[in-house]
C-alpha cells in the first residue's frame, strides 16, 4: 500500500467512530482527550500526512504560492462513510498580510455539515485557529453552519480534515470589515 492508501485505511476505524457525531465544542474536547497528540491514531496520521506533504501527494496544489496549499486526499465515498479527507498546508513565515500576531489567512469558507480537523504543527509554536482559540496540535471541530478564514501563526502547520458528505463552501462572502 502507498502512504496515501495507508492514511485512508488508518482513517476508516476513526470515521466509523465519529460518523454519527456532530462537530462542535463537546466533540472537539472529546477528540483532544481521546485522539490528541501522543495517541496512536494522531501520531500515525500525523506521520503519514507529513510524509505526503514531503513526498508531494498531500497539500500539493498551490492556492497562494508555496505557503498555502491543499489537496483532496479522497472524495466522500461509501468506503469512507461519506467523509472526504483533505490536507492543507499553511505557513505564516514571512507573511505580509498584516494580521494580528503575524498570522496568515487563507480562503474564507463555510462548513455546511461541520468539520473534524486534525492540526499538526511543523514548527515549534505554530498553531491553527479553531472555534475555541489557537490549536498548537490536536483537533478543532467547527460546528455545522460555521464559517471562517483558516488562519495559521508561528510557522507551518498541516490540517488534515474530514468533511461529512465532503461538504465545504468557498462561495460564502466574508463579513464586511
Amino acid at each position: 500500500m502507498t502512504d496515501r492508501e495507508t492514511l485512508i485505511a488508518a482513517s476508516l476505524p476513526f470515521l466509523a467512530e465519529i460518523q454519527d457525531m456532530t462537530a462542535g465544542t463537546e466533540v472537539e474536547q472529546w477528540l483532544n482527550a481521546k485522539y490528541g497528540p501522543g495517541s496512536a491514531l494522531y501520531d500515525e496520521l500525523a506521520a503519514l500526512v507529513k510524509a505526503g506533504v514531503r513526498d508531494g501527494w498531500a497539500a500539493n496544489v498551490e492556492i497562494r504560492g508555496r505557503h498555502y496549499r491543499r489537496s483532496r486526499i479522497c472524495e466522500a465515498t461509501p468506503e469512507t462513510l461519506g467523509f472526504s479527507i483533505t490536507a492543507v498546508y499553511m505557513d505564516s513565515t514571512g507573511n505580509t498580510q498584516g494580521n494580528p500576531e503575524g498570522s496568515f489567512r487563507g480562503d474564507y469558507h463555510a462548513h455546511p455539515y461541520g468539520e473534524f480537523n486534525m492540526v499538526i504543527p511543523l514548527d515549534e509554536g505554530a498553531a491553527l485557529a479553531g472555534p475555541n482559540g489557537w490549536c498548537h496540535g490536536g483537533w478543532t471541530a467547527p460546528a455545522p453552519g460555521s464559517h471562517h478564514y483558516p488562519e495559521a501563526k508561528g510557522g507551518a502547520v498541516i490540517a488534515l480534515f474530514y468533511l461529512p458528505a465532503g461538504r465545504i463552501s468557498y462561495h460564502i462572502q466574508p463579513p464586511a470589515a
